[in-house]
């Protein structure tokens, strides 16, 4: 009896325990995207917004970060029609989170062979109690409204007159927020899990860490590769340039979206978009004159190149970043794998890495304001911001560069000592 009561109470102590665990990665990876999402915001001027918005616009950029949704709303009375709509994934905020909450997730697992089903299951269900309770807080907090001012006197006069002062507002929805935000949760874990080498996996998976383990690992340090770059080149414009505030606002809410578009432009992938109006993009100044024309535009390497011929050094970085990867992916395979082997598996791995990059890079944004049939009245606030893959061209182009850049890797590791080779003994 009292054997049985030790081992119900340590039972109970290792769920505390557990449940601490799981509180403290995702407070701690909300906590970092949250002052990420904030001096980001701060950077770019919405600390002076009134009526007490800016925790409310932090609050929904958290959630844009984790895939959550925020629907945009206008007011402009019975005579007036507003039109507005965002999509966009602050990926800064989203890599800055991803990384603490995946170290919290995985820190308790390490130094183990093997962990069952059951157990990893367990794990990520108190992680993604915890996750939900957070994505209510969020979402409930983030909404507001903001009163738009007309341009022209005589249009502003008219529309006080009518009851047509416009408003713009915004508001998490709550559901599909806890939806996609559980999804991104989800995809994360199960990431972790592929990329370290010391998390544990069920008896019945560990069978395919061979082949799966090596390629996500690549694939999460050329993705990282890029974001250091760019961070680099950030702070060196940061420091030579001016307009500190407005880069610092870029590398802290979206610089992965701007390297990881590099990424897939250096491997040939094209891009149509637009700006339109007022609005622009917080990007290099080449590529918003692509952009900025009065229709579609192409983006990809030839269109870059036409505006600032240094734009083919992103086909030698790509170059160079992808060789890296796939050396790396088969450095830390077993010796006993073949060239084509290494190949197929780039090929796969990158064809996902440049299918996620195609769906959390592009954006769309756009605003427009109309009294009695006139459009544009709001004195140039019109304006349409559009960025879109080529879908199936980039998964194309990307399995072709992973076969060659998974046989490359193979060639260049070929002297490198690796897992499952046995040194000769001297006679």
């Amino acid at each position: 009896m009292s054997q049985q009561r030790s081992s119900e109470r340590a039972d109970t102590g290792r769920a505390a325990h557990y449940w601490r665990d799981a509180l403290a990665a995702v407070l701690a990876g909300l906590a970092v995207m949250i002052v990420t999402a904030a001096l980001g915001l701060w950077a770019a001027g919405a600390a002076g917004l009134p009526g007490n918005a800016f925790p409310r616009v932090v609050a929904a950029v958290v959630v844009l970060a984790v895939g959550g949704s925020v629907d945009l709303s206008g007011d402009a009375g019975v005579i007036a029609e507003t039109k507005v709509g965002l999509t966009v994934m602050p990926l800064s905020v989203t890599l800055a989170g991803a990384l603490v909450i995946a170290t919290g997730f995985l820190r308790p697992l390490r130094h183990r062979a093997v962990a069952s089903t059951r157990e990893l299951a367990g794990w990520a269900a108190r992680m993604a109690a915890v996750w939900v309770l957070a994505l209510i807080a969020l979402a409930a907090l983030a909404r507001h409204s903001f009163a738009v001012r007309l341009g022209d006197r005589t249009i502003a006069d008219i529309g006080e007159v009518l009851d047509a002062s416009p408003e713009v507002g915004f508001r998490a929805d709550i559901a599909l927020t806890l939806v996609f935000g559980l999804l991104w949760l989800a995809g994360l874990l199960v990431l972790a899990l592929l990329v370290s080498r010391k998390a544990p996996l069920p008896a019945r998976l560990v069978r395919f860490q061979e082949s799966v383990r090596p390629a996500a690992f690549a694939m999460v340090a050329l993705l990282l590769a890029y974001v250091v770059l760019g961070l680099v080149a950030g702070l060196v414009v940061l420091v030579t340039r001016g307009h500190p505030a407005e880069t610092l606002a870029v590398l802290l809410l979206g610089l992965p979206n701007l390297v990881w578009l590099a990424l897939t432009l250096g491997l040939g992938v094209s891009w149509e978009g637009k700006v339109q109006g007022p609005f622009g993009l917080p990007v290099p100044h080449v590529l918003d004159s692509v952009l900025r024309t009065s229709d579609v535009s192409t983006l990809n390497l030839s269109s870059l190149s036409e505006h600032d011929g240094r734009a083919w050094w992103l086909l030698v970085v790509a170059a160079l970043l992808l060789s890296a990867a796939a050396f790396l992916m088969a450095a830390r395979s077993p010796a006993r794998m073949r060239s084509w082997q290494h190949a197929v598996h780039m090929a796969v791995a990158l064809a996902l890495t440049v299918l996620t990059i195609c769906l959390v890079a592009r954006l769309s944004a756009h605003y427009g304001l109309s009294l009695l049939g006139v459009g544009d009245v709001g004195g140039g606030l019109d304006g349409e911001v559009f960025l879109r893959p080529n879908l199936w061209t980039a998964l194309g182009l990307a399995v072709v560069w992973g076969l060659g850049a998974g046989f490359v890797g193979s060639l260049l590791a070929a002297r490198v000592h690796r897992r499952g080779e046995v040194e000769p003994t001297a006679n």
